[in-house]
């Protein structure tokens, strides 16, 4: 059995107003062994923690805002409150001048204000220079902030330009290679940019009674491919999303995989008598 590590998704974004300085403060308190959160651009070019394309929610009520955010001036998208909560969207120094610096922090790279960012596909060789440049000059931004702290930081992304500006800025970066249900282009991709991690979704892991359903609307595009495995052969860590429930991690956790991107706290505590 492992003992993963529990990531706070969005700052446990069942329990707290998702991607907000007060949810990361509570997952840290609450035992959080890492934060993960969501950048993209605002229209001045500032780096803002989020997750849909607008401001309203990608067909969920998200903030009191309308607007897609990388076409919105900063002003409106840090004033935008998110779901009622009383807290604002933050900027990405924001949430790390509130985080201790023993909290580990995954950054996916969400989108760098563009509506061709190709996610999820393994790219074809012509294509990957193009796509990389699409996102250097705010992964760029993204490490100049980054660089001001002490956290350890994973870079993580479902795209592939995203996560080869990173190995262009820097070879010594750690990144996370998220998957959806093409786990071969994913592993591929994570092959060829000598990632440290895979996230595949969560019913892509055999050995759970929830492998190979449907999750999000889609289901791995090979049953029969063992992910946790190919990855451990690697090398690679295994980081599963999105974990809702104990009986979830339990499982996973007997499957082995290294951490659990969760959206509650407590999840791998076990409180049976």
């Amino acid at each position: 059995m492992s003992d993963p590590r529990l990531i706070a998704h969005r700052g446990f974004a069942g329990a707290a107003p998702e991607n907000t300085v007060a949810a990361f403060v509570a997952a840290a308190d609450h035992g959080a062994d890492a934060v993960e959160l969501d950048v993209m651009p605002c229209a001045d070019g500032e780096v803002v923690v989020f997750h849909d394309d607008r401001l309203e929610g990608d067909g969920r009520p998200l903030t009191d805002a309308e607007g897609v955010v990388w076409e919105t001036p900063c002003e409106a998208v840090l004033t935008a409150e998110v779901l009622d909560s009383g807290h604002a969207v933050p900027r990405l120094e924001d949430v790390l001048d509130a985080l201790p610096a023993d909290v580990d922090v995954t950054v996916e790279l969400k989108n760098p204000g563009s509506d061709s960012i190709r996610p999820g596909e393994s790219l074809p060789g012509e294509d990957r220079v193009p796509a990389r440049r699409r996102w250097q000059r705010f992964v760029d931004d993204v490490f100049e902030i980054v660089a001001e702290y002490d956290h350890d930081v994973l870079f993580a992304s479902f795209c592939e330009g995203a996560l080869a500006a990173v190995r262009h800025r820097s070879e010594e970066s750690s990144v996370g290679v998220l998957v959806g249900s093409a786990l071969h282009d994913g592993l591929a991709v994570a092959r060829r940019y000598d990632a440290e991690a895979v996230h595949p979704p969560r019913n892509a892991v055999p050995g759970t009674t929830f492998h190979g359903e449907p999750y999000l609307g889609t289901a791995p595009d090979d049953p029969d491919l063992d992910v946790v495995a190919e990855a451990h052969d690697d090398g690679r860590e295994v980081n599963v999303w999105t974990v809702d429930t104990w009986y979830q991690a339990s499982q996973l956790r007997e499957a082995g995989v290294d951490g659990m991107i969760a959206d509650y706290p407590g999840l791998l505590v076990d409180d049976r008598p």
